[in-house]
């Protein structure tokens, strides 16, 4: 049985870690992969039509970011660029991150999925008159962005928990708030608890927009076949 000073702490802190979850945690997640998403198609196209420069530049780019851990990128954006004088409020340098973070491991899975494209699509595409961006953007990404579309959302739900690294940065998303009413009562298994069901409930949701998802765009590809 739960004793009930602790149930009662569990009711009365469970709106207080929600709001922040409603407020900060899933905005932060929405900006960080909406932009971690315009980056990934970017360095990916780039890679893929294999620009002079560009290429090797993106390549560095995701490079780095994939071999280096996401805490190590939060505090050097946060508390390195103050020796330069450059100083980000705590979620901006949280959306900067995450972004560049999510964009790195994002664009090899567009990558991959371009890739995946018949050769013979493109070439169509040209031989009715196309440009070549006309072609990638009609044809080809409409294409590859279907494809990895599973493995892009996996990437939102990886990114939703990782959120909880910004309270190390002090942004006071739902784990900054977990851990302060836990310093507060010293009630920690609980608490803890409690915001892993708030994560988890979270991310049963994101769960059935991908399937959701991936029903209709498997309905929209049976009717181009059929």
């Amino acid at each position: 049985m739960i004793d009930n000073r602790i149930l009662e702490l569990l009711i009365d802190s469970f709106p207080k870690l929600l709001i922040p979850g409603l407020t900060m945690t899933i905005p932060l997640t929405a900006i960080s992969f909406c932009l971690a998403m315009i980056i990934a198609v970017v360095v990916a196209m780039i890679q893929f039509a294999h620009v002079q420069v560009l290429e090797q530049i993106c390549r560095f780019y995701v490079w780095f970011i994939r071999g280096t851990p996401l805490l190590v990128q939060l505090f050097v954006v946060f508390y390195g660029l103050t020796d330069f004088n450059i100083i980000l409020e705590p979620f901006a340098a949280a959306v900067i991150v995450f972004s560049l973070n999510e964009g790195a491991y994002a664009a090899e899975a567009v990558r991959g999925a371009l890739e995946s494209v018949p050769a013979g699509q493109m070439e169509a595409g040209l031989c009715v008159g196309m440009s070549y961006l006309q072609t990638m953007r009609r044809i080809v990404l409409p294409q590859a962005l279907r494809t990895a579309f599973p493995s892009l959302m996996n990437s939102l739900i990886s990114m939703l928990k990782d959120t909880s690294l910004a309270s190390t940065i002090t942004v006071a998303e739902m784990f900054m708030a977990t851990q302060r009413i836990a310093g507060r009562t010293f009630e920690y298994m609980p608490l803890y608890l409690e915001v892993a069901v708030i994560y988890l409930l979270f991310t049963t949701v994101f769960t059935r927009l991908q399937r959701l998802g991936e029903k209709k765009l498997g309905a929209y590809q049976a009717r181009e076949v059929g």
